[in-house]
């Protein structure tokens, strides 16, 4: 193994070009009382052993640079690593001590988690306790890794030449960017490939069956059921694969997190904090009347919407038709977002109020009840349109026909009132049996490339725009200020080191990036399995639309990732969360819908004609739907038996690596009874003790926080330390790194030019501001 965690799979050049700069914490600050607490966050970085320099950020912002101790971060490293194995994500013990000799490779992801752990975990699991915006922590906006730019354009560059990903490619994005980011990676390419058999079997109904085939919408359905089944199966395996196996049982605690009592675990002897099951389940039931109120909410608009679109596409003829056929999508535009935002805020507000314990299942109830949203706003149109629309319009458009009715009154018969209904230009409804495909092709193709557009190309050309703009403004600045006076000592502290200046540009650049969710990628696709599954029968083409689209998006979504946002911190995950069972339930409502359409709009001339309104028996309906529903049930349990009896390599592994650690543990225990005198202590060492790689229990109080570890690493800071530091790195062996961390000796030195720059800062806004109104 190499001397440094991670040397193996972090380039040498990369961490030199950075100045061994690994993570990056944005610190605003709006007043004074944030020197105050940018104390407080430097010793606590400095008291589990993360060294910190403080330089100024963009306006009122600082970027406090962390690197890690070595030791340090091998001891918490192996500490968690300690941990995995108590809680069974690991098959085999570390060994002992802080290295770890069994030949397991320190990946870069593995790597900077640590660091983010040592960072944010609470102090009693070795950790600074820092959580960004909340408690003392409200100016720390955020935390994030830095970039490896030059790794990134090579990875563009590669798989914009490769037609298909290999398993290599996705094993680098976990390397890189850990387990959550190439669960979601791995599941997008497992999706592309298996969308290569119904755009296949798409393709050839579009030309040979024509629209509503039975056929094609049995193997769709199979299709479905197979990959969701699948890709259950793909997770096992990549849990044992990458060790992740219940890693979201030992995650920490959520701050927000209230417990009522406290316990003691009777087999770990851990204290255990408790909030009634009972009571979460009582705060759980309001998901209940969120639903209605989603569905009454949302539903209303599109229904209204609905009606309105179709009354002037399909009945009225007169004055601007044309510019009124925009109106429904306007209304849709305006309103859809702002409830779909109101309702979310609701549902994080409830998902607080049930009171979790961990992140991960706060995150699993939120994204379920976000599914409830985007289901209502994804497929309710087109539910309507084949479910209401074509069934039942005969009955419903009349009363959509508001002029027809008013006028009805004042006419004797029938004639008069036609009469008057087409000299306003309202003409005879006729069903539009077309509107279904169109529907269909808009949401599957035409959506898919405006979402592309808005999701990658305009935050680009934005981004582009505005960051000229700066630099542009950024001189014009700096051109006056040069006229009007020479450079003070405030002006200099603000100013870059040469040797940092191109480095600290790229920290600012990245600094004002979003944060990348994996979620909104996970149900973007999740969404797109929904149309595939619910409504592909009605054009058999989408599963091709998807296949390309596809194979753009695993490309797009990685450049992103690279260009568009701040690198995400490499945090693990066991699965795709509760998305699996999003499309678990897509699939089974597929099997319904599709067996629904298919009765309503199959015709012998494969034109999608369908039946007309009389001709559809609702006892028929049902009995289709009843019987599609359980040759499902059937061919899943199939499936799911068919799945079990297949054992991979990943699985005949894990069982081979069990066995041998019980049989490890077996010898051992023989090899004690014989000889008492060899008995290896550390197999009996309490589990407590077992996690003491770094120091634990620190006390809460600030004063009192890493007290011994701080004067340690610090020392005295005196002019002939000073002197002596100057001479040594002012020879030519100092290298770009050494130069940079010595301009800042401890936390106290760090603490000291923050609040310069601090103040520096408020009082340069506040002298523009003057000028300003000076100028007004």
């Amino acid at each position: 193994m190499s001397q440094d965690l991670g040397a193996k799979r972090i380039p040498g050049h990369t961490l030199a070009k950075n100045f061994g700069v690994e993570y990056v914490i944005l610190y605003p600050f709006e007043d004074q009382d944030a020197g105050r607490q940018l104390q407080r966050l430097l010793r606590s970085l400095y008291s589990v052993g993360l060294e910190a320099a403080v330089r100024p950020g963009k306006g009122q912002s600082l970027v406090v640079l962390v690197k890690p101790n070595e030791d340090k971060l091998k001891a918490m490293a192996h500490r968690t690593r300690t941990k995995d194995w108590l809680y069974g994500v690991r098959t085999a013990q570390p060994a002992k001590g802080a290295h770890d000799t069994q030949g397991t490779q320190w990946t870069e992801a593995e790597r900077l988690r640590t660091i983010y752990d040592m960072m944010t975990l609470p102090r009693t699991d070795g950790g600074a306790d820092i959580t960004p915006g909340y408690g003392y922590w409200k100016h720390v906006k955020s935390i994030f890794p830095l970039h490896d730019h030059d790794l990134n354009r090579e990875w563009i560059k590669s798989w914009s030449r490769k037609t298909l990903l290999d398993n290599s490619d996705l094993e680098q994005i976990r390397l890189k960017l850990g387990e959550k980011v190439a669960f979601y990676f791995t599941f997008l390419q497992t999706y592309f490939r298996f969308l290569m058999v119904p755009a296949g079997l798409g393709l050839f109904c579009w030309v040979f069956l024509g629209h509503f085939s039975i056929f094609y919408a049995m193997l769709n359905s199979l299709f479905c059921l197979v990959f969701v089944e699948f890709w259950k199966r793909q997770e096992i395996d990549l849990r044992l694969r990458w060790q992740v196996k219940g890693v979201s049982e030992i995650k920490a605690r959520r701050k927000e997190y209230k417990h009522e009592k406290q316990i003691i675990d009777p087999i770990t002897g851990e204290t255990v904090y408790v909030f009634p099951a009972s009571k979460r389940l009582a705060r759980q039931l309001l998901v209940i009347p969120f639903t209605m109120a989603v569905v009454v909410a949302l539903g209303t608009l599109i229904a209204t919407c609905f009606a309105i679109e179709v009354f002037i596409n399909e009945i009225y003829s007169g004055p601007f038709q044309t510019y009124l056929a925009f109106v429904p999508t306007i209304i849709l535009s305006l309103c859809v977002p702002t409830i779909s935002a109101i309702l979310t805020k609701v549902a994080t507000q409830l998902t607080e109020y049930e009171n979790y314990e961990t992140q991960d299942s706060h995150d699993i109830a939120l994204t379920r009840k976000v599914f409830v949203l985007n289901f209502v706003t994804s497929y309710l149109p087109i539910f309507l349109t084949a479910f209401v629309y074509v069934p039942f319009a005969p009955t419903i458009v009349p009363y959509l026909d508001v002029f027809h009715l008013a006028v009805k009154p004042f006419h004797s018969d029938e004639k008069g009132t036609a009469a008057a209904s087409a000299s306003a230009g309202i003409k005879e409804f006729r069903i539009n049996r077309a509107r279904l495909r169109k529907q269909v092709i808009y949401f599957t193709v035409t959506a898919q490339i405006v979402n592309f557009a808005l999701e990658t190309v305009v935050p680009y050309v934005k981004r582009k725009f505005f960051r000229k703009y700066e630099e542009m403004s950024e001189a014009r600045k700096n051109k006056d200020d040069s006229k009007t006076s020479s450079s003070s000592s405030t002006d200099l502290l603000l100013e870059d080191v040469p040797e940092e200046a191109e480095f600290l540009k790229r920290v600012r650049n990245e600094s004002e990036l979003n944060d990348y969710n994996v979620t909104d990628d996970l149900r973007e696709m999740c969404v797109q399995f929904g149309y595939l599954s619910l409504f592909s029968p009605v054009w058999s083409l989408v599963p091709v639309s998807f296949l390309i689209n596809n194979w753009i998006e695993l490309r797009s979504d990685f450049v992103k990732i690279c260009i568009e946002h701040k690198r995400p911190t490499p945090f693990r995950a066991d699965s795709i969360g509760p998305w699996l069972d999003s499309l678990s339930f897509l699939s089974w409502l597929g099997s319904l819908t599709s067996a629904a359409l298919v009765y309503m709009f199959s015709s012998a001339a494969g034109d999608g004609s369908g039946k007309s309104h009389d001709e559809i028996k609702g006892w028929l309906l049902l009995l289709t739907v009843f019987f599609s529903e359980h040759i499902y049930l059937l061919a899943r349990l199939a499936v799911q038996v068919a799945m079990s009896k297949l054992e991979t390599l990943d699985t005949r592994r894990d069982r081979a690596e069990r066995y041998l650690v019980r049989k490890a543990y077996l010898d051992r225990a023989s090899s004690r009874q014989a000889n008492e005198n060899d008995t290896d202590a550390d197999n009996h060492q309490p589990r407590e003790e077992m996690l003491t790689g770094v120091q634990a229990g620190a006390d809460d109080d600030f004063d009192e926080l890493g007290s011994d570890y701080v004067e340690e690493e610090i020392g005295q800071i005196t002019r002939e330390s000073l002197e002596e530091d100057a001479r040594k790195f002012s020879t030519p062996d100092a290298s770009p790194s050494e130069l940079f961390w010595a301009r800042q000796r401890g936390w106290k030195e760090s603490a000291r030019i923050g609040a310069a720059i601090i103040q520096a800062g408020t009082q340069k806004e506040t002298k523009e501001d003057k000028e300003t109104k000076k100028s007004q």
